[in-house]
This record gives C-alpha cells, sequence and structure tokens, in this order.
C-alpha cells in the first residue's frame, strides 16, 4: 500500500492547505462516515475524514468561539448528520456543508485556543484518500496572535462582494409588477433547525419554492435568494434584494423552541431590541450561522453610513409594519395558525436593509408536532403560500397609493 502525505505551511500556524492538484480531482469526491472520525487524542484533537479520492483542502482557525474551518474542493457529505462523527468531549459542535459553488466547509468549535499542529492528506494506491488534522492545545496570546486578523486572505471568498452603489429604487407606484426576493432561511454548512430527519433548510426551501410560482401567477416578480442547499451568508442575501431591486424582501424559516413557546406562524420586523427572551434567542441562532461559517461583518459600517441608514429605515420600517400587519390579516382570514403573540421584534441581520421593507416569516416551529404535520401537507402549505399572496397584494395597493400621494 504506497501512502503519500501532502501538508504545506501557508499563513503563519493557522492554515494549511494541500498541494494535489490532478485531473481526477474534478470528480465529485464523497465522505465515508464510518471510517471517519472526530476525536479526543491525548490532550489535543484528531480529525480523520475518509473520501473517495484526494481533493485540495485548506484549514484554519477563528476565535470568537474559538473554531476549526476547512475549506475542501468538491466534497459531498452525504446524508449523514455530523454528529454522528463527533465523539470529541472537546469540540462543541460539529457542522458541514456547501459554502459556494464546487466547495464545501467543516466547521468544529472548540472548547478553547488550539493551533493545528499537523494536517496530510494520505492517498492509498486504491484512490482513495485521508485527511488527517491534529489539533494541540495552544498559549491563549499565541492563539490570539495567530487569529487576529481573521478569515485569511485567500479565504476570503465567504464574503459578499461589495454592491456598487446606485441610486435607491423609487417606490413602487403600482405602474410595474411587484418585485419580491424571497430568502430560504439556512443552507448549506447551516441546516438551521433540526427535528427528527426533518431540516429546516430543506423545509423553507420547498415552501419558497412553491410560494415563488403562487406569486408569479399572481403576477409578482419572485427572486430566490438560494435555489439549492448551499450556505449564503445573510450579508449576501440582502445584496440579493438590492441587486434585484425589490420591493419587498421576505425570510422564511421554521424554527425550533421548547414546546409551548413557539407553535403557529410569527412575523418578525427588525429591532435593536428583542421584544423577548425568545425572540432573542431566535436572532442569536441566525446569526450564529454566519459567524461560525467565518462570515463576520459586525462593525461593517462606518458611523456616517449608520445615520444615513437610520434615516432611509424612518421612511422603510412603517411600510414593513403595515406589510406585517397585512400578513398576520391574511393568514387569519385563510384560517391559518398564529402564535399568541404574531407580531414580535428582534435584531435579525437579515432584516437590516435600509431601504426595502423586509419581513422574517416564521412559518411554523420544528419543535411543534403540530407545525411539523401541518409542513408537511402539501394542501395546508397551499392555503398558506396563497395567503402570503393576498397579503403582498393587499399591502402593495396601499402602499402604492401612498406613494403616488407622496409624490404629488
Amino acid at each position: 500500500m504506497g501512502i503519500r502525505a501532502i501538508a504545506l505551511h501557508l499563513l503563519a500556524s493557522f492554515w494549511i492547505g494541500s498541494g494535489v492538484f490532478a485531473d481526477d480531482l474534478s470528480a465529485l469526491a464523497r465522505l465515508d462516515p464510518a471510517a471517519s472520525r472526530v476525536a479526543d487524542d491525548g490532550a489535543g484533537i484528531a480529525i480523520d475524514l475518509s473520501i473517495s479520492h484526494a481533493v485540495p483542502y485548506r484549514a484554519f482557525l477563528l476565535a470568537d468561539p474559538p473554531r476549526l474551518v476547512a475549506d475542501f474542493s468538491v466534497v459531498e457529505f452525504g446524508p449523514s448528520r455530523p454528529s454522528a462523527l463527533d465523539r470529541a468531549e472537546r469540540v462543541r459542535s460539529l457542522g458541514w456543508g456547501p459554502i459556494r459553488d464546487g466547495w464545501s466547509r467543516l466547521v468544529a468549535e472548540l472548547d478553547g485556543p488550539y493551533r493545528i499542529e499537523s494536517a496530510e492528506e494520505r492517498v492509498a494506491e486504491t484512490g482513495e484518500a485521508e485527511i488527517r488534522l491534529r489539533l494541540v492545545p495552544e498559549d491563549v496570546a499565541r492563539f490570539a496572535a495567530a487569529t487576529a486578523q481573521g478569515v485569511p486572505d485567500a479565504a476570503r471568498w465567504a464574503l459578499p462582494e461589495p454592491v456598487v452603489a446606485e441610486a435607491p429604487k423609487r417606490r413602487q407606484t403600482g405602474a410595474e409588477p411587484l418585485v419580491v426576493v424571497l430568502d430560504p432561511g439556512h443552507g448549506g454548512i447551516d441546516p438551521g433547525a433540526e427535528a427528527g430527519d426533518v431540516v429546516e433548510a430543506d423545509v423553507m426551501l420547498r415552501f419558497a419554492r412553491e410560494l415563488a410560482e403562487v406569486l408569479r401567477r399572481g403576477g409578482i416578480k419572485v427572486l430566490l435568494t438560494r435555489e439549492e442547499d448551499v450556505f449564503v451568508p445573510l450579508e449576501t442575501r440582502i445584496s440579493v434584494a438590492r441587486a434585484a431591486k425589490a420591493d419587498v424582501f421576505l425570510s422564511l424559516h421554521a424554527d425550533a423552541l421548547a414546546e409551548g413557546q413557539a407553535t403557529g406562524a410569527t412575523v418578525y420586523l427588525l429591532a435593536d431590541e428583542a421584544s423577548d427572551t425568545a425572540s432573542a434567542q431566535l436572532a442569536e441562532r441566525h446569526d450564529r450561522a454566519d459567524l461560525l461559517a467565518g462570515v463576520n461583518l459586525a462593525g461593517h459600517d462606518d458611523v456616517v453610513a449608520a445615520v444615513m441608514m437610520e434615516m432611509a429605515r424612518t421612511e422603510t420600517q412603517p411600510r414593513a409594519a403595515r406589510l406585517a400587519g397585512a400578513l398576520v390579516a391574511a393568514i387569519k382570514a385563510s384560517g391559518g395558525r398564529m402564535h399568541r403573540h404574531p407580531i414580535q421584534e428582534a435584531a435579525f441581520s437579515v432584516l437590516k436593509s435600509p431601504d426595502i421593507p423586509s419581513i422574517l416569516l416564521e412559518v411554523g416551529f420544528l419543535s411543534s408536532d403540530t407545525d411539523r404535520r401541518r409542513l408537511a401537507d402539501p394542501v395546508w402549505r397551499a392555503s398558506f403560500q396563497e395567503a402570503i399572496r393576498v397579503a403582498l397584494r393587499n399591502w402593495a395597493v396601499e402602499d402604492a397609493a401612498e406613494a403616488r400621494l407622496i409624490r404629488q
């Protein structure tokens, strides 16, 4: 059995990538979960990933929280849950999934500071390969210095491309079709809430695709922020809406909280402070996915830009509030079940577009047996989707009338 190990130190002590580049690397490689593991190894952590053939890869560490990020070219992780591999007490959570076209990402949240002691890709004569990463505890100060720059420059493709500044779109007046951007929550490395075999990212992608067809039949122009199971950073989702010159941005979710606290649909508006503890927890969960995946845009806006955006929101937020009311009224009229507090507020980053009325709609909660049955029922989904169409139509008529008055 011939074995070759490949490891290349690329960025100080915290980014290591392979130098394997061959014609056969263009084919999709598949993970063998049974032959892979994430386990405690003495004082450190061992990550052994068995794949069908060698691929280019890179690994680096990030702080706040401490975590290992490993990127792989054309690797399919398959249906296995990350938890099936994670047998390490020192790994607090493990996730993986597509991060962009042709790339997958694994993120392991660690219990403290570590350094990558070794990284190698061993290729057998059969063509099968094993990627072996070894992490050992690191001094806090050294770890802070090594991770100070955040995501390595060569790995910054996870960040959205800057949007070319254009004149803001004028409010819709009914003269043109309404433009709605649907945002199926989560995706790829960020599956969202899970209940048994039901995964929020999959449920919402199906719901969004169906809703898009309902809206298009109603004369509404629709664009989705993702069309497949891929990770899309929160800032990119907003950029998609701006590029589409959207009149409405609607983010779709079906999260999970304790039974009894979250049942039925809930409409969320942007607020600096959450309206209750459950809202704060949901906002933290949604934004945390970006952070763990290596995308952290905290403090991205300068002071002047922040002030200008707040000024824009003085007009946008009342319009979003009226849309929230229209959604609640239409869902109730259709016989849909609403949360006992149907309209709430939270600091969801995905709602921060200053000039597009933006709503986050929890269609239901996977932590509720009743809601899961509803979400699995095509008849129920069709009724709920029709209610959303009616709400958008009613809101657009009122919003256009106001816009025409303002222009006069």
